[in-house]
């Protein structure tokens, strides 16, 4: 689905400087990751979420959520055992934030669960264009939880600038930790879950045209809230492509 990121606001550093906890090491929590078995190497970005950001450049979202439903604010992110967690609540305020600058291809790579929720209620990691010019950018949704369950998990790519797109959707218990990722390079896309490959794009013409940059979304689409919902990000990393420019 269409994910518009609109409004950046504050810094999340901000957000994290009170906080406190102990976390579980981050190998129990997504021990099985694309990284480790295709050999990716040293990510060139990565976050933790074991406090205070080392980076600076993550944006918070603070303004109107999508498509004007409920509002995007920083009060719906927190950090604390070793995670962030962003939270939806019943008045359809949640949350979201872009790792900025992107690059042109690499990987990415998050360890991400989620709770029961209504189907307003979508669970995202994406892609989304360093210059904000959605569709034509592109856009690469490498998880997007709809399943009021959450027991099944999308995978979307947008492009042109008529906003074309496809899915395709796997079987996963997302109310689990898994780890999910993509790899762009200038010929095709992979989607993964837990080191696997789900989804292969080829077509050229298909592939986002620019940098792109990684987002963390909990987004209200409108309807009933239910009692909200929540998205846990245990840490994200982001790779370089060997032997070709990022």
């Amino acid at each position: 689905m269409t994910v518009r990121v609109v409004a950046l606001g504050s810094s999340l550093c901000l957000l994290l400087s009170a906080c406190t906890g102990t976390a579980k090491t981050h190998t129990e929590r997504c021990p099985v990751t694309a990284a480790a078995s295709l050999g990716w190497g040293t990510p060139n970005r990565l976050d933790n979420f074991d406090g205070p950001s080392s980076l600076p450049d993550w944006i918070v979202y603070d303004g109107p959520g999508h498509a004007g439903n409920g509002r995007r604010t920083p009060g719906a992110m927190s950090v604390t055992d070793g995670m962030l967690t962003i939270t939806g609540d019943s008045q359809g305020n949640s949350g979201g934030m872009g790792w900025l600058p992107g690059q042109l291809h690499g990987r990415w790579e998050a360890c991400v669960r989620s709770s029961i929720a209504p189907a307003a209620y979508h669970s995202l990691v994406l892609l989304w264009p360093d210059a904000e010019d959605w569709p034509a950018g592109g856009e690469v949704d490498f998880m997007e939880i709809v399943d009021p369950a959450r027991q099944q998990v999308e995978f979307w790519l947008h492009w042109g600038p008529g906003g074309a797109k496809q899915s395709t959707k796997v079987t996963v218990d997302a109310t689990r930790w898994h780890s999910y990722a993509v790899e762009w390079t200038s010929s095709h896309l992979i989607y993964y879950v837990d080191g696997e490959p789900e989804w292969l794009i080829t077509d050229p013409n298909l592939l986002p045209p620019r940098p792109m940059h990684l987002c963390l979304q909990l987004d209200y689409f409108g309807g009933d809230t239910g009692g909200g919902a929540q998205q846990w990000v245990d840490w994200v990393r982001q790779y370089d492509l060997k032997g070709e420019s990022s």
